[in-house]
């Protein structure tokens, strides 16, 4: 099914970034600052006028530079991380090796994970075991959930309806619960998983099956580690347990209270199918499989005794816009510009198919409560209208894509005055090679299946490749989460 042909009741929008108000396409942070600089510079100079020969063309370099734009981003703010990074890389701050070190955390997991710890706990809802990622340095835990792999391009179009109102019903139950700071959902899609189906098939294959029936199997199962693929998808809900009434006193009634709290959600009518919370067995095998592809077929019994911090990388180099790690080299791109138009429900299913190289496709959320929601929203409607009106006084008319934006704007805040929620989110995308050879390949089919999205921008996440690798994993690490 096209875009053209999915149901106008099914196509999504209200997508909008914040931007603040500034003159000449400076924020208004960087208004500020230019402003009182100049009075500055005007002051000095009154003073000592032959400071300005020197302060003026700087100063003017640098508003042009963050008024300017490149990559999505101011150019200052591009060019001063790129400076930051080489910075880093000339330390080696950006290269990992795993050394015994006389150091209690000296084994800990590389970069943004290097704070997080795996608890072992026992669910007692379900009876079974639970893995628990626990952050040192801020105190949240996350816990994750294994969904099952299904789809709905084939329902009704009310069911999808459906799933996309209890959707919302979460995102809603999300706003008002303090406790739960952000959440995330991932999709890792890994080809040529034919190898386990094979191992399946053959103990279950019946001996005194007609020949022609076995002959067909085989055959199958030959060809088929070049035509699947394995999809493993995840929740990952993050959750502050000191956020309550009574906050708990140690780390057990932590742990407790998290489950509790996660347990709250009901996904049940989303869409998805629960398989499981995931155990520490399940936790250790995504992240290390991540740094190590080859491993991901591997056995249960093969991730029992590893440690959290054996889960990481041996070596891993936070390249510019590569991440070199056991066992392959990852890309990462982050969420540039959503389109302006209406989009169909399943505008990420070009992400999601399946091609040559390990693929993770992550969502994460940080749902605002109302009040700060209903806030946000009537900033930006003030700065929509403040953009609008100082372009009208300098050009005689505001454009109209200013007032496009501020139409967009009020919409969205008549939204949220019907009941809708205001939703900080982002897009993250890795994609992993086995080698440097291929990674001009999997450049390309990552362009490509970001391009048939048809109206999605997206860029490599520059000079942050580590910590977007990270954040497609149950670390506990959400990018959009407030300490």
């Amino acid at each position: 099914m096209t875009t053209h042909e999915v149901p106008q009741a099914l196509l999504v929008e209200g997508f909008r970034a914040r931007r603040s108000f500034g003159f000449g396409g400076l924020s208004k942070s960087a208004t500020i600052i230019s402003t009182v600089v100049l009075v500055a510079e005007g002051i000095i100079g009154v003073q000592a006028p032959v400071t300005l020969v020197v302060t003026l063309p700087v100063t003017g370099a640098l508003i042009a530079l963050a008024a300017a734009r490149r990559h999505g981003m101011s150019a200052l703010s591009y060019y001063w991380a790129k400076v930051a990074w080489r910075r880093a890389a000339r330390v080696e701050a950006t290269s990992y090796r795993r050394v015994l070190l006389p150091h209690p955390y000296a084994l800990d997991l590389p970069g943004v994970g290097a704070s997080s710890t795996l608890i072992r706990a026992h669910d007692p809802t379900t009876g079974k075991h639970v893995g628990v990622v626990h952050d040192r340095a801020s105190g949240h835990m996350t816990v994750t959930t294994l969904l099952a792999p299904g789809g709905s391009l084939m329902a009704p179009t009310g069911a999808v309806q459906s799933s996309l109102r209890t959707w919302s019903s979460v995102l809603d139950a999300m706003s008002t619960d303090e406790q739960i700071k952000g959440a995330s959902v991932t999709i890792q899609i890994t080809p040529g998983a034919g190898e386990a189906l094979g191992d399946d098939v053959k103990v279950r294959k019946d001996p005194n099956a007609p020949r022609l029936a076995k002959q067909i199997i085989d055959e199958l199962v030959r060809t088929t580690p070049h035509a699947t693929a394995s999809v493993a998808p995840w929740m990952s809900v993050t959750v502050d347990p000191t956020a309550s009434a009574n906050p708990p006193a140690d780390l057990a009634e932590q742990v407790a209270e998290t489950l509790k709290v996660v347990d709250g959600l009901d996904l049940s009518g989303t869409g998805t199918d629960i398989m499981r919370r995931a155990t520490d067995v399940d936790l250790r095998r995504l992240v290390r499989s991540a740094y190590d592809p080859a491993t991901f077929n591997a056995r249960d019994k093969d991730f029992e005794e590893l440690s959290w911090s054996e889960c990481g990388p041996q070596a891993a180099d936070d390249e510019w816009e590569t991440y070199a790690h056991d066992g392959g080299v990852s890309l990462s791109w982050v969420l540039r510009e959503m389109p302006r138009r209406p989009i169909a429900y399943s505008v990420l299913l070009p992400l999601l198919a399946p091609g040559r190289f390990q693929r993770r496709i992550t969502l994460a959320y940080r749902v605002l409560d109302p009040y700060e929601g209903e806030a946000v929203l009537e900033r930006e409607i003030s700065n929509a209208h403040q953009r609008a009106a100082a372009t009208a006084e300098v050009k005689g008319r505001a454009k109209w894509s200013q007032r496009a934006d501020a139409e967009r704007a009020e919409r969205a805040a008549a939204q949220v005055a019907g009941g809708s929620q205001v939703v900080d989110w982002t897009l993250m995308v890795t994609t992993t090679a086995r080698s440097a050879a291929d990674l001009p390949a999997a450049r390309q089919e990552l362009e490509r299946a970001v391009k048939a999205t048809r109206g999605i921008r997206m860029r490599p996440a520059y000079g942050a490749q580590g910590a977007v690798f990270a954040a497609t994993l149950p670390l506990g690490y959400n990018p959009l989460v407030r300490d």
